[in-house]
C-alpha cells in the first residue's frame, strides 16, 4: 500500500449500520452523513459510514427534473421501493440489502475544494485494496451504458459494480460510494432503465443516462464473493481501514463519538426532502 492516495487521516471512526435495516426513509442515511460532516468540520474527526437500505430508489437532482419524473417515481413505488432525491451528485441508483453504501466523511485539510479528485482517488484506492484478496483487477473510468455513470465508475472485467459521488460543506465533505455487492446487476439495470423510459419521455437523450444491458454486475457475480457478499465486502473495508489506521499510528476503533439522536437525523432528512423535492 504505497500509493499516496491511501494517505490516511490520523483518526477515523467507523459507523457500521450495515445490519440496521429498520429505517424506511432512504434519506435518513444521507441526513446522517450531513450531520457527521458538521461533526467532522467542528472536531477534525473523520468517519467511515457503512449502511444498507431494504428497498429504495434514489434519484439524482437532474433526474428529478425530467418531464415525467413524478409519474415514473410513482411506478417505481408500485414496485415496492421508497423513492427520494439525494443531495449529492450522480444519477438514479436502486438500493437494497445487496448494495453496500460507503461514505468517507473528512474534515477539509486547508479549507479549500481543490482536491476532490484526490478524494475520489482515495475511495478508489480503498475499494481496490479491500478487494485485493479476490485476485480481481479493479479499474476506474466510465462504463458505457451503466446507470449513474461517471469518471469514477469502478469495474471488474468491463462491468461496473460501484459509483462514487460527493457532498461538500464549508469545513468538511463526504465522498459516497454505492457498491453492488450481492444479487444480480441485470435486475437493477432493468429497473433503472424502466424508470428512464417513463421519466424521460420527450426529453433530449443527452439529459439522462442511456442504460443498457450487460453494463453492471455485482461482486457476487464478478468476484465470486457468494450470496453474503455485502457482509464480506463491508468486513474487507473495515480490515483495510484497520491496516491503514495502524500504519498511521492510530488503532482502529468502533465509533465512540456521540452520534446524533434518531429524532435529529429524521428532522434533517425531512429538511433534505423539502430542499430537494420531486417536482410534480
Amino acid at each position: 500500500m504505497n500509493d499516496d492516495t491511501l494517505s490516511w487521516p490520523g483518526t477515523m471512526r467507523i459507523v457500521d449500520r450495515t445490519d440496521d435495516l429498520s429505517e424506511p426513509d432512504p434519506l435518513y442515511s444521507f441526513a446522517l452523513d450531513e450531520l457527521l460532516c458538521r461533526q467532522a468540520g467542528a472536531s477534525g474527526t473523520a468517519f467511515c459510514h457503512l449502511w444498507r437500505h431494504p428497498s429504495a430508489f434514489v434519484m439524482g437532482q437532474r433526474d428529478s427534473r425530467l418531464p415525467h419524473a413524478a409519474d415514473a417515481a410513482r411506478w417505481v413505488e408500485s414496485q415496492g421501493y421508497q423513492v427520494a432525491v439525494r443531495n449529492s451528485g450522480g444519477a438514479a441508483v436502486p438500493l437494497d440489502p445487496g448494495t453496500v453504501n460507503l461514505s468517507f466523511i473528512l474534515p477539509k485539510e486547508d479549507g479549500a475544494d481543490a482536491h476532490f479528485r484526490r478524494d475520489f482517488e482515495r475511495m478508489y484506492a480503498l475499494i481496490r485494496e479491500a478487494l485485493a484478496f479476490t485476485g480481481c483487477t479493479v479499474d476506474k473510468g466510465e462504463i458505457r451504458g451503466a446507470y449513474c455513470p461517471g469518471d469514477y465508475d469502478l469495474s471488474i472485467a468491463g462491468r461496473k459494480f460501484c459509483g462514487i459521488a460527493q457532498r461538500r460543506q464549508l469545513r468538511a465533505y463526504a465522498v459516497q460510494a454505492f457498491v453492488v455487492a450481492a444479487g444480480r446487476g441485470a435486475d437493477r439495470t432493468r429497473l433503472v432503465r424502466a424508470f428512464y423510459e417513463r421519466a424521460a419521455l420527450g426529453a433530449d437523450p443527452s439529459a439522462y443516462p442511456q442504460v443498457t444491458d450487460g453494463s453492471t454486475a455485482s461482486l457476487e457475480e464478478l468476484a465470486g464473493l457468494g450470496p453474503d457478499a455485502a457482509h464480506t465486502f463491508a468486513d474487507a473495508v473495515k480490515r483495510t481501514i484497520g491496516r491503514l489506521q495502524s500504519a498511521a499510528g492510530t488503532p482502529l476503533s468502533a465509533c465512540d463519538a456521540e452520534l446524533p439522536p434518531p429524532a435529529e437525523v429524521r428532522a434533517a432528512a425531512a429538511s433534505l426532502r423539502a430542499r430537494y423535492p420531486l417536482r410534480a
